[in-house]
């Protein structure tokens, strides 16, 4: 509870101590017994409603009428004006107490958000050029910069590990709860925690573009984007508020003309009860709170969503398209065959590796690596001098010069688009051909490993409403058809360039279906952007990712999808079940004020009963245990 939360109980312990005492007062005979209750049940009146009132007459200064605290306004003014003081007191009190728990409700919800807040580190130790360490704002260190984490403290900024070995607690990030080894070369990110050891790092990005900063600025902003269900309550309540304001003054002044033996007063508290069972509160409170859960509970399991209007997509989708490389596969490449012509397979990898130099996609990666295992004392510190003219050809691969001779490497597409007599390799996996000066060199198989889970969380996905999975990659037909069969894929469409697949995804977003892509938001940014909804995965330390997709996996794991798409249905299934609720009573209630046989306490239930009901429905979605 806080300081705000504390004052606001302590007022409401107040106020309904004086209220108590003016009502015991009311029940005494004594002189001028009337004038004391009147004036401690006036004092407890201000307690109670002195928010409201000061925000009504607040709003209406500028020229916000029609809200709940106008409405609760007039009702109470209204009855403190007829005599019905005890009305009049509860209602604010009520309202007071409604509007408290609420709060409580609310905080909690932002909490879930508010712990990975906890991220943003204050200070970084910075290893200065004497080897002595000064503590200094992470804005200020740049890149290239050592500094030093010790056991406790939040990894302040993205970087490499240069010095020392720890366990880090990811979860902030990844909502991975087991902690991960790092070591000597690994990289690191920021808002991670040190568990244990002493770490130095040196500084790979600045403080504003860390992978702390990044995701905290998505969330903040996530509220921000509010779904259709949302906008749609705040235009209803727009246009809801003034309409009871006059049925409720056509209620105080039309009926009594027509039925002249019920009196003014009468109908005027018929009419002010109208207007504390029309308090739009359930909807402007309950409904947003039910999507603010959905994102707090989402940002618990490593699912970053960007707003409610995501939240409310994800749960309409019906299509899921995926990208092979790093999504339905780890990513990890190994190269599993060398098959080389007229030279030796040193030399074939030899020249292959310092092709892809200026490379880090996964596949150069896994050829450098071979390269490194082969010649383990290789240090070739002139490596700038012997590459140039590097050209990438889209779809197909890159030409560069090595030692000033023209070397091709890529696909078949490649070899034959240079007319270079080569020999086709079908062996599974990825196959990467190698010419030099328009002679072929031979051919290096790589193979990427399928994700243990991918299977089963397709499967699992079926399970929840979506109709089809479908697969877009660039590898061959050979290898995609492999993966296809071993995971249970409906579709797939391969050996597609970069524009080939914004195409086919034209083609199925015209089925009408709600399509969410997932990628890992580098390679795939067009593609993410155009379709619904654009998922990315392994979001961790990936800018790309985080900036190109709706919806962010913090980690791997294809599971976290499932998981958000049921966060996502619940959300909608309790945004609803609150809708109707709020709707149906109200409008029970309010006919029962109309016709006379509804009372100020029952208007209150109506309003705030209504109200914390819902938010309780609403708080529901918090929890990630069965998720």
């Amino acid at each position: 509870m806080n300081d705000k939360q504390k004052k606001t109980l302590s007022r409401i312990i107040m106020g309904a101590v004086f209220y108590i005492i003016a009502i015991i007062i009311s029940k005494i005979s004594f002189p001028y017994s009337n004038w004391v209750s009147f004036v401690v049940f006036i004092v407890a009146y201000i307690i109670a409603g002195k928010d409201v009132l000061l925000k009504a007459f607040s709003n209406i200064k500028r020229g916000k009428v029609f809200d709940e605290n106008f409405l609760m306004t007039i009702a109470t003014l209204g009855a403190v004006i007829i005599g019905e003081y005890p009305e009049a007191v509860g209602v604010m009190l009520f309202y007071m107490v409604g509007e408290f728990l609420q709060s409580l409700a609310v905080n909690k919800s932002r909490k879930s958000i508010s712990d990975m807040m906890d991220i943003r580190p204050d200070y970084a130790n910075l290893i200065k050029e004497d080897k002595s360490v000064e503590t200094v704002d992470p804005y200020d260190v740049e890149i290239g910069d050592k500094i030093q984490i010790k056991a406790g403290e939040i990894i302040p900024l993205d970087g490499i590990v240069v010095c020392g070995r720890a366990m880090l607690d990811t979860s902030a990030l990844t909502g991975e709860s087991v902690p991960r080894s790092v070591n000597i070369g690994d990289h690191v990110y920021s808002g991670s925690i040190n568990k244990d050891g002493l770490l130095s790092i040196e500084v790979t990005k600045e403080f504003s573009e860390s992978t702390a900063s990044k995701i905290l600025d998505l969330v903040e902003n996530a509220a921000a984007k509010k779904s259709k269900t949302e906008n749609f309550i705040s235009k209803f309540a727009g246009v809801y508020t003034p309409i009871v304001v006059f049925a409720a003054l056509a209620l105080a002044i039309i009926p009594p003309f027509i039925f002249p033996d019920t009196g003014f007063i009468t109908w005027i508290y018929r009419a002010l009860t109208f207007l504390v069972v029309s308090c739009p509160c359930a909807f402007v409170i309950a409904i947003p709170l039910s999507f603010f859960s959905g994102v707090g509970a989402s940002s618990k399991i490593g699912v970053l969503i960007k707003g409610g209007n995501y939240l409310e997509l994800l749960s309409n989708v019906k299509t899921f398209v995926f990208d092979k490389t790093g999504t339905l596969t780890a990513g990890v490449f190994e190269v599993v065959n060398i098959r080389p012509n007229r030279i030796s397979e040193a030399k074939l990898i030899e020249v292959a590796a310092l092709a892809e130099e200026y490379s880090s996609h996964p596949i150069a990666v896994s050829i450098k690596k071979a390269y490194k295992e082969l010649q383990e004392d290789s240090n070739d510190s002139n490596l700038s001098e012997r590459l140039s003219d590097l050209t990438e050809i889209a779809g197909q691969g890159i030409s560069i010069k090595v030692d000033k001779e023209t070397v091709l490497i890529g696909n078949d597409k490649l070899m034959t688009s240079n007319n270079i007599d080569f020999e086709k390799c079908d062996d599974f996996g990825t196959i990467v051909y190698v010419a030099k000066n328009n002679v072929f060199l031979g051919t290096i198989v790589i193979n990427d490993r399928i994700k243990e889970s991918a299977r089963e969380s397709l499967a699992s996905l079926k399970n929840i409403g979506i109709q089809k999975n479908i697969m877009l990659t660039g590898d061959t037909k050979e290898v995609a058809d492999i993966v296809a069969r071993e995971v249970g894929l409906d579709y797939v469409y391969s050996e597609l360039l970069p524009q080939d697949k914004v195409d086919k995804l034209e083609e199925i977003l015209a089925e009408k279906n709600t399509i969410a892509y997932v990628g890992d938001g580098i390679n795939d940014a067009p593609v993410l952007a155009r379709a619904d909804i654009g998922i990315a995965m392994g979001g961790i330390g990936s800018d790309a990712a985080i900036e190109a997709a709706d919806v962010v996996i913090m980690d791997d794991n294809l599971d976290n999808i499932v998981r958000g798409i049921k966060v996502a249905k619940r959300t909608m299934n309790i945004a609803k079940q609150n809708i109707v609720f709020a709707i149906g009573v109200k409008a029970i209630f309010l006919l029962l004020a109309a016709i006379g046989f509804g009372t100020m306490w029952e208007a209150v239930f109506a309003d705030v009963g209504v109200t914390v009901l819902c938010v309780i429905n609403a708080m529901r979605n918090l929890r990630t245990e069965n998720i």
